[in-house]
């Protein structure tokens, strides 16, 4: 393994853990902020469930990987690590830089956006059936997210039950199920990585080694981002938040056995302001804004960094 490919395995690991640190935490946010679970107990539940989510995913449901392999041709090794190495980098400085706000956004359509800038830096080759996917996903899964709260809200208001337990497990089902839409992301760019031809030294090891690391950045936390997901957003009762909890898993459910990448995030906030008679509206333009600007700026942050990586 040269410096080179070493450098970017490790990139690729940072964008794991990044993802799990910002993106995980839109799993628990509606539990924590419903009452139905303390942030400590959620954490350690969405961390659990995660782990097990980028296995199973890895192992039986590999269509979006495939999906995300294809997203870019670079004409030389020497420019796929350039190209990669930029689009990474972007990422991170964009995810982090939401975090810090409290912005949860979505890594799908940073990594994509990323490499697309890198691409034109370097004059690579974009698909156009990457775009279509993520746009197929994007434009699926905020109406499906908001129609789907709504109406199981709607028919979990005629049903007389303590909602509180299965909020805690209707957030194991999205923790779960946002490790299995992204584990399979992550799991294509270290493939991408290692380079074409290599191969791991257990068919377990590169799932289990996305798993852990993701589950290691779930257990950091992302206490700013469940702040702004679970409580400023709107204020909800245990029956909405597993309403919520049950929209976005439908959703995650959906495209993951479609192939399309979708964000947990996007998938979440859409069900939140479907079961939520009252959602924020200064929140959810806050959040509309931040994933706006997301492909512009890891588009522009992917051509800087990779030209400086040539």
């Amino acid at each position: 393994m040269t410096l080179s490919t070493t450098t970017l395995m490790l990139l690729v690991l940072c964008v794991i853990l990044v993802n799990g640190w910002t993106d995980a935490p839109n799993a628990i946010a509606t539990a924590v902020g419903s009452g139905a679970m303390s942030y400590r107990d959620a954490v350690a539940l969405a961390t659990g469930c995660n782990f097990f989510g980028v296995v199973l995913s890895c192992l039986f449901f590999p269509a979006v990987a495939a999906t995300m392999e294809g997203l870019v041709s670079f004409s030389s090794p020497r420019d796929a690590l350039a190209g990669l190495c930029g689009a990474l980098l972007a990422v991170i400085v964009w995810a982090v830089a939401a975090w810090w706000f409290g912005l949860p956004t979505s890594e799908s359509h940073a990594l994509l956006a990323g490499l697309s800038g890198s691409a034109l830096a370097l004059g690579a080759d974009v698909s156009p059936g990457g775009w279509l996917a993520v746009a197929a996903g994007l434009v699926l899964s905020l109406p499906a997210g908001v129609w789907a709260g709504r109406a199981i809200c709607g028919g979990l208001g005629h049903m007389p039950h303590n909602p509180v337990p299965w909020q805690r497990a209707g957030a194991a089902l999205t923790a779960f199920l946002h490790g299995v839409q992204d584990g399979q992301k992550f799991l294509a760019l270290l493939l991408l990585a290692r380079g074409p031809g290599s191969t791991p030294p257990s068919p377990l090891a590169l799932p289990l080694l996305t798993a852990g690391v993701m589950a290691l950045g779930t257990a950091l936390g992302g206490r700013r981002i469940v702040e702004k997901i679970g409580k400023e957003l709107a204020h909800l009762t245990p029956t909405q938040g597993l309403a919520a909890d049950l929209a976005t898993g439908v959703v995650l459910a959906v495209c993951s056995a479609l192939g399309l990448p979708v964000s947990t995030s996007h998938a979440k906030v859409a069900a939140i302001c479907g079961a939520s008679p009252h959602p924020k509206p200064g929140v959810v333009a806050q959040l509309l804004l931040v994933w706006g600007l997301t492909f512009p700026a890891c588009m522009g942050l992917g051509y800087g960094f990779a030209l400086l990586m040539v």
